[in-house]
């Protein structure tokens, strides 16, 4: 992870809603993070980038290049580049993410497809979509869309189905889509001539659960899932000849028993030991220690903020985006996994997620 070599910080980006999708966010922001200390600035040499709807952004593998979610009613995705310096600016113009309300995005370690989940809505069904990269970065034509079909018991919430992630298997070979709506997960390969997704299989997931992300361990053996309608945490194995999931353990993703929770961002350690939850309504992130295929809970702590969305792992912290407080909090993480703080947040209006560059 780069560092700044003037003031050894490590340069990050946050995505928010903007006010022409519902919130009061810049777009994409620039900050940096104190390693030593958990202290968060924001960098005033880049100005933030008005990307509207900003609600997950994905690093190309090779050039300094991000990608956007723009999450609206008549979804786009877009490319942004950045300078020597770190200035952004977009690369070319926004494409048409396939379906609506895109939340999340990657792009193949090859570097010539990106990849993206819409959740759709209640009218519309949740799509997956491949677009081409070119040489530079620059979004081009797409060359897929599939369209998920299920639903589940949840009132409210599974009348349709939900695509809400797109995650590559450790050594790129499937690619999980988890589907909040349907319980399920789908499993695809991509044929990286044609950029063409091919469906080989389904995992049903535990009815009214509601997988939302996926988090593999180190080994690609095991991956977790923030379940945000039963609001557990559940360990599955991953059989890596057909991309299939069996879960093997669950466990509530909170200790609170008074509030109606809903896990959002999922991140397992390098080291393979612990897995961290962030809690919307309990407003915690939860650690997790791993014993064989059994998590248990081994600390909560305040998120920082209200409504934590996304989590990422920074320079031995997790960065939680308290999308309603408007807050960013940096969590020190001890050798044992539990956190804590050691720098009050930052002010980061309508922020939902970190990206470490």
């Amino acid at each position: 992870m780069p560092t700044s070599p003037s003031t050894g910080t490590i340069p990050f980006l946050t995505g928010s809603y903007t006010p022409d999708s519902g919130g009061d966010g810049p777009g994409i922001a620039a900050l940096l993070l104190d390693p030593a200390t958990g202290r968060m600035t924001y960098d005033g040499q880049v100005k933030p980038l008005p990307v509207s709807g900003a609600s997950f952004l994905a690093a190309h593998p090779s050039l300094d290049v991000v990608y956007s979610t723009n999450e609206t009613g008549t979804g786009t995705v877009s490319a942004v580049a950045r300078s020597g310096d770190g200035t952004l600016s977009p690369l070319g113009e926004p494409m048409n993410s396939g379906g609506a309300n895109p939340c999340h995005l990657t792009v193949h370690p090859g570097g010539e497809w990106l990849l993206t989940a819409n959740y759709g809505s209640d009218t519309a069904p949740g799509t997956v979509a491949v677009h081409r990269l070119g040489a530079d970065g620059r979004l081009l034509e797409p060359t897929d869309l599939v369209v998920h079909q299920g639903s589940g018991p949840v009132t409210g919430r599974q009348e349709g189905s939900h695509a809400h992630q797109v995650l590559l298997d450790p050594v790129g070979r499937f690619l999980l889509v988890t589907d909040l709506g349907a319980d399920a997960v789908f499993t695809y390969r991509l044929d990286t001539r044609t950029g063409t997704l091919e469906r080989v299989a389904v995992t049903t997931t535990r009815a009214g659960s509601g997988p939302r992300h996926l988090a593999f361990a180190p080994g690609g053996d095991l991956v977790f899932s923030a379940d945000e309608l039963s609001s557990t945490v559940t360990c599955h194995r991953y059989d890596t000849t057909d991309g299939t999931l069996t879960a093997v353990s669950s466990t509530p993703a909170t200790t609170a028993h008074d509030v109606v929770n809903q896990p959002a961002g999922i991140v397992a350690s390098p080291c393979g030991r612990f897995v961290w939850v962030s809690n919307r309504g309990a407003d915690t992130v939860a650690a997790f220690r791993l014993t064989g295929t059994t998590l248990e809970a081994v600390d909560e702590v305040p998120a920082g903020g209200t409504w934590p969305r996304g989590l990422t792992l920074a320079a031995g912290h997790l960065l939680v985006a308290n999308q309603h407080s408007g807050t960013l909090a940096a969590l020190r993480v001890l050798d044992d996994g539990t956190l804590t703080h050691l720098h009050p947040p930052v002010a980061a209006p309508s922020v939902v997620c970190a990206l470490a560059l």
